[in-house]
């Protein structure tokens, strides 16, 4: 019986042994990142028969679990996926309005001041003080456009570095979760240790993406991001690149290599910090480029035009201030062609109106043979555009021109119009006498049947058919025969009617444009009489602060910025609301985790006395057996 009960001992020490072991190691772990609570199951050894009785035989350690629950996991993935969303947004927001609300309100300052100082010229229009300041204010608002657009460059490419730097620690995942996928099919996933380091690389790949875990037979596990995406199947490690942009090469795309072949991936699916990203990128950082420009445009053509209406100091139609708006500089990444097109055609995009343009991007798609559509993204309406010459018609504000080659059906071209404005936007203006301060006046006859409308293109004071003396000059205008004559100040004819091509008129040293809309017999009076004093045009240029020029007359200069900020703004408070509550939704899932697999150190020191008094039972019960044994060895001697 004292050889039952020593064996019954040693089952039990070695039990309480093993028992001890494991709570040391659940509290030596309880600060280890992904640990999971580890729980030693004990069970009784079978009873022994001896006569008519069953004895008990003692007791041994069945299993050492390890205490997980994959619901639980799962929604601390989607928690983690979904804070982690959200804080990366509401961070590149907060940049983004810091930038609109910092460095930013030096444009609307350079609005302002430039309207001042033409506030400044219409008071004293011959003083080249003041034109110099003009030009000076000009140049400075121009140059803060420059800045901001840098600074929003800046902002792509530090958004791009981010995607190219998670898909690299994604890649980094994938490898280790494919190794530890081979060690955890040779214990059949039996292996604690493996299986936390497993699942804390799983944590951390639910941060970047959204994770689907398949649990194989085998012990390792499937991922899967996005729910598209096989990122590791058993061993077997895929990888995540990323490719320049398309149609721009700037935006970065993100693709899943499978050997040498390479898919495209949608980022909207991915969810995580690299949803998030692309959501930024795609959703908020490129439409405020596009409205930056759309401003640039509007403050180029605004103040251009303007001062072609007027005379400047030498007494010549005022020339452009800044640089045109078609310039090559001011229309770079209008135009991207998809590189799935098939066709050669080779596009330019021309600004007609500024005044319509929207700032939004648009979708060119062709279909054979001969359907044009033009799609908005942002409304997603769809417009048909007619194919006239080598020019499509049909769009709001601008033009569509094939410069060379030919489409293909199904060919895509994705559509700009503002972008590259607020980096090129410059001031061409070297000569502050250059400024159009005084305006021409044109007279319609009180006879006039209102059909006919004209407008000043250009003066050419030094033509040798200018008149010598009088300020005035009437044209005769019969738009239904296309021709014109001209009367001096005293109503003598300066020679017989003559033919003109419509729309344009060039006599006497100067240009104009005719617009009808029904054929006449109109008569305009011009006054070309040039006062140095006149102030006419400046103060139509100083009122442009107050125009409705932008947005198909629903805004003007100064709202497009503001509308901008604004939107800026409202999205960077709804980011900050919308991370506060993710992560809310994340400290719930975590806590429920950490009170199942967590280690509790109260519980762990109670369960460390128990086991120790078990233990110390144990080992008494040995120091009995053998001290009975002793004895009846004593008793036989």
């Amino acid at each position: 019986m004292s050889m039952d009960l020593l064996n019954i001992a040693r089952t039990g020490v070695l039990a309480s042994q093993a028992q001890l072991a494991v709570t040391s190691n659940n509290i030596a772990n309880v600060n280890t990142q992904g640990y999971h609570r580890q729980v030693a199951e004990q069970s009784s050894l079978e009873s022994q028969r001896l006569g008519d009785h069953f004895y008990g035989a003692g007791t041994y350690i069945s299993d050492v679990k390890r205490i997980y629950n994959e619901y639980a996991a799962r929604e601390l993935r989607i928690g983690q996926t979904g804070a982690s969303e959200a804080q990366t947004t509401q961070t590149k927001m907060s940049e983004l309005d810091q930038l609109f609300s910092q460095i930013g309100k030096s444009i609307p300052q350079g609005l302002n001041d430039l309207f001042a100082s033409l506030n400044s010229l219409a008071d004293l229009p011959d003083d080249m003080g003041i034109r110099g300041m003009v030009l000076g204010s000009a140049g400075q608002l121009a140059d803060n456009l420059n800045q901001m657009q840098s600074h929003l460059d800046g902002q792509m490419k530090q958004t791009n570095d981010q995607i190219a730097g998670i898909t690299d620690r994604i890649n980094e995942i994938s490898k280790e979760l494919g190794q530890l996928n081979q060690e955890l099919m040779k214990s059949q996933g039996e292996d604690a240790q493996l299986l936390d380091r497993q699942n804390a690389l799983i944590q951390e790949l639910s941060q970047y993406a959204q994770v689907n875990v398949i649990p194989l037979d085998t012990g390792a596990k499937s991922i899967m991001l996005g729910g598209a995406v096989m990122l590791v199947s058993a061993e077997v490690s895929m990888s995540l690149g990323t490719m320049v942009g398309d149609p721009h090469p700037g935006e970065l795309r993100v693709v899943a290599k499978i050997g040498s072949q390479s898919q495209a991936i949608d980022p909207a699916k991915m969810g995580g910090q690299l949803g998030a990203l692309f959501a930024f990128r795609d959703e908020t950082l490129i439409p405020a480029e596009l409205e930056l420009g759309q401003l640039s445009l509007g403050v180029a053509d605004a103040f251009n035009q303007a001062n072609s209406q007027g005379f400047d100091l030498n007494g010549e139609m005022g020339q452009n201030i800044f640089k045109d708006i078609n310039d090559a500089a001011m229309s770079v990444g209008r135009v991207g062609g998809f590189s799935s097109n098939a066709g050669t055609a080779n596009l330019r995009v021309n600004i007609d109106d500024v005044g319509l343009l929207s700032g939004n991007s648009f979708e060119l798609k062709y279909t054979a043979p001969a359907t044009y559509e033009l799609k908005d993204t942002v409304t997603g309406s769809v417009t048909p555009l007619t194919l006239t010459g080598t020019q499509l018609d049909g769009t709001n504000g601008f033009s569509i021109h094939i410069d060379s080659g030919a489409f293909a059906d199904g060919d895509k071209f994705e559509i700009r119009p503002s972008s590259g404005a607020a980096a090129g936007i410059s001031v061409v203006m070297a000569d502050g006498r250059g400024i159009a301060a005084a305006a021409p006046k044109i007279t319609a006859d009180t006879a006039n049947s209102g059909n006919i409308s004209v407008e000043m293109v250009s003066v050419n004071r030094g033509d040798p058919a200018f008149p010598p003396t009088g300020s005035e000059l009437t044209f005769e205008i019969n738009t239904t025969t296309s021709m014109f004559e001209v009367f001096d100040a005293n109503g003598t004819s300066l020679g017989a009617p003559a033919a003109y091509a419509p729309p344009s008129i060039s006599a006497h040293g100067f240009s104009f444009d005719v617009a009808t809309t029904a054929g006449a017999t109109d008569r305009f009076t011009f006054d070309l009489s040039f006062a140095p004093g006149d102030n006419s045009n400046a103060v139509t240029m100083a009122n442009l602060s107050e125009a409705k020029l932008m947005n198909s007359g629903g805004s003007t200069l100064s709202d497009v910025y503001q509308g901008t900020k604004i939107s800026v703004g409202g999205k960077a408070k709804a980011a900050d609301i919308a991370a506060g509550t993710a992560q809310s939704v994340y400290l719930q899932a975590y806590n429920r985790v950490q009170s199942e697999s967590g280690v509790n150190l109260d519980e762990e020191a109670a369960n460390l006395m128990r086991f120790q008094q078990a233990y110390q039972a144990s080992a008494r019960i040995m120091t009995t057996a053998n001290e009975i044994f002793e004895t009846l060895l004593n008793a036989v001697r």
